[in-house]
């Protein structure tokens, strides 16, 4: 049912887990000013909640349960993306260091909201 939507449902386990240690490492790269510290704290909650919550959506009962987790990625993998912008913008570590980090927090914005979509567009008559 939900495997045919999701595909490689382990893959995308390990994917969002990867992602959350690459932010973890990030965390601990930035300076120790407080301005770093609060956005790095905001990074690390939003970042590592990813990989949680779609552990939690892969055991939903329902469809609707399974959706609703999914949503709870992609709002935490939009903020994800946020901090990383406010910690580019503000030059607290250099561009280089924020790109794959950046462009996998995309990625993964658009499996998920792929994902969302199916599984609605399948729950409809």
């Amino acid at each position: 049912m939900r495997d045919e939507v999701v595909g490689g449902s382990a893959d995308l386990r390990d994917r969002t887990k990867a992602f959350a240690l690459l932010v973890i490492k990030l965390y601990g790269a930035l300076p120790k000013a407080t301005v770093a510290q609060v956005l790095g704290r905001q990074l690390l909650r939003s970042g590592t909640s990813v990989g949680a919550n779609y552990r939690e959506a892969f055991r939903a009962r329902s469809d609707a349960e399974f959706v609703a987790k999914v949503g709870d990625c992609l709002k935490e993998l939009d903020e994800t993306a946020y901090w990383l912008e406010l910690l580019s913008e503000a030059a607290l570590l250099p561009a280089e260091r924020l790109i794959f980090l950046q462009d996998e927090c995309n990625q993964l914005i658009a499996i998920f909201t792929t994902i969302s979509k199916r599984v609605k567009s399948r729950a409809r008559p």
